[in-house]
């Protein structure tokens, strides 16, 4: 195991290292009229890499939000391959959730993290634990993005198929949402259910990791119906997707997060 955990690091620090040198702190829609928490008004910080920056899942889910009727302010501090241990070391992500009465903050571990054990309860749990925290401290919710396994899975580490991978990232996530009592937006269950689908494919990018445009939509409209407690079905934002695209996937992430209240209840202080 301590040769795997040299590659992944490798991995992640080199794709940090690739993409960006510094965090990035992107403003993505300014809704909200003052600095003031109003009810009229959520506002919502993504923190994570690139699961979150690519195909600009803050703005898609902030373009959502305005089609449905809501007024939302959504940002992101994101760095390509960065931890929750990197952001919970982080100034720059501290001055981000400082910089705003926050209403919700969303939590993305690296994508294979919670898929290993070792990896969840040396770096994902304390850091996810602190960032809690804090997060908490500054009055905000606490909410975690529970992503999706890779297309092909990760064979190096006993994990084959993209269903095993998917299993294992959903009990990573699981078992500290448990642990602090923080709810969940379930994106990778609502991936899995796409995936028994014939759209299967149109969600991963040719990588096999990162989302496709129809992936961001997917974890978007799961957003919504996490935050809002109300279905992404009908809603005439559809990004570039076709309408019956976009209808097959609002229904997904409805029946998903709605179609079981209990198992994925709304962000809590």
């Amino acid at each position: 195991m301590a040769s795997l955990r040299t590659r992944l690091i490798l991995i992640v620090a080199g794709a940090g290292a690739i993409v960006t040198l510094g965090l990035l702190l992107l403003t993505l829609n300014a809704g909200c009229p003052s600095q003031e928490r109003a009810p009229a008004c959520t506002r919502v910080l993504f923190i994570g890499n690139s699961y979150t920056t690519v195909n600009d899942l803050p703005g898609v889910f902030a373009s959502l939000a305005r089609s449905g009727g809501h007024r939302v302010e959504t940002k992101s501090a994101a760095v390509d391959g960065w931890t929750l241990a990197n952001h919970a070391d982080s100034p720059a992500t501290a001055t981000a959730l400082a910089a705003s009465p926050w209403d919700i903050v969303v939590l993305q571990e690296q994508s294979q993290f919670p898929a290993i054990e070792e990896f969840r309860q040396t770096q994902m749990y304390p850091a996810a634990r602190r960032l809690i925290g804090s997060i908490r401290n500054r009055g905000a919710r606490p909410l975690l993005y529970l992503t999706w396994g890779r297309r092909d899975g990760w064979p190096e580490t006993g994990m084959p198929t993209y269903a095993s991978m998917q299993s294992a990232i959903d009990d990573g996530y699981l078992a500290i949402a448990a642990d602090q009592r923080v709810a969940i937006s379930p994106v990778g269950y609502a991936w899995a259910s796409v995936v028994t689908s014939e759209a299967a494919a149109s969600l991963w990018q040719q990588d096999g990791s990162h989302p496709s445009e129809a992936g961001t939509y997917l974890a978007a409209c799961v957003f919504y119906a996490t935050i809002f407690r109300q279905s992404p079905k009908g809603l005439g934002y559809h990004g570039s997707l076709s309408a019956e695209a976009a209808g097959m996937i609002q229904s997904v992430a409805a029946e998903t997060v709605l179609g079981d209240p209990a198992k994925w209840p709304a962000p809590a202080e």
